[in-house]
């Protein structure tokens, strides 16, 4: 692990020293912990982005999906 200064608003600082009491943990692990989610976060943006572009550039067609129809039936439909 590497140890790095970041520079913080007092409003955040406060509010974060509330959470991690409740938490029973370290700013530390709270913000590596943060990193994570919003690294995630940014991560399935970009997916979805990529997804959404190749949609719009091969759209699905109609009969596509057609194949399938039949294993959505249930009982006796």
């Amino acid at each position: 692990m590497r140890t790095i200064q970041m520079t913080l608003d007092d409003r955040l600082v406060n509010a974060v020293d509330k959470v991690i009491k409740r938490l029973h943990t370290t700013r530390s692990a709270f913000t590596r912990l943060a990193l994570r989610d919003a690294l995630k976060k940014v991560r399935i943006q970009q997916e979805e982005q990529r997804h959404r572009k190749g949609y719009e550039l091969t759209p699905v067609k109609k009969e596509e999906f057609g194949d399938w129809e039949d294993e959505q039936i249930w009982g006796d439909e």
